[in-house]
């Protein structure tokens, strides 16, 4: 089983699933703020759950790719939409500040 680190907290998780739901099973949210009820439930529209991921993951798709390509996201950031984004493998989630959650350096 994959251990999920987010914000000190280990989370195990079962192998190919999605790491928004993931987190949120966990009682953990990677949306910031007001995003956690101002969010697109997953349907990668909104880009409030990106999050920076150190570890095995899915390949990035379509969807995904279209909304990190708009502001304030990029997809040169090297962010990814955590509703989008299947566990692959152990993994270390870093969610930046900001609505988007954009700002790692906060």
């Amino acid at each position: 089983m994959p251990t999920v680190t987010f914000r000190g907290k280990r989370i195990e998780c079962e192998d190919d699933v999605v790491l928004r739901d993931a987190l949120l099973a966990a009682g953990e949210s990677p949306h910031n703020g007001r995003s956690k009820r101002l969010n697109c439930r997953g349907h990668a529209t909104c880009g409030t759950c990106a999050v920076a991921v150190d570890g095995p993951v899915s390949e990035m798709g379509a969807r995904e790719r279209r909304r990190l390509s708009l502001p304030p996201h990029s997809l040169d950031s090297g962010l990814r939409l955590s509703c989008q984004t299947r566990v692959r493998g152990d993994l270390t989630v870093t969610k930046g500040g900001g609505f988007w959650g954009q700002d790692l350096d906060e």
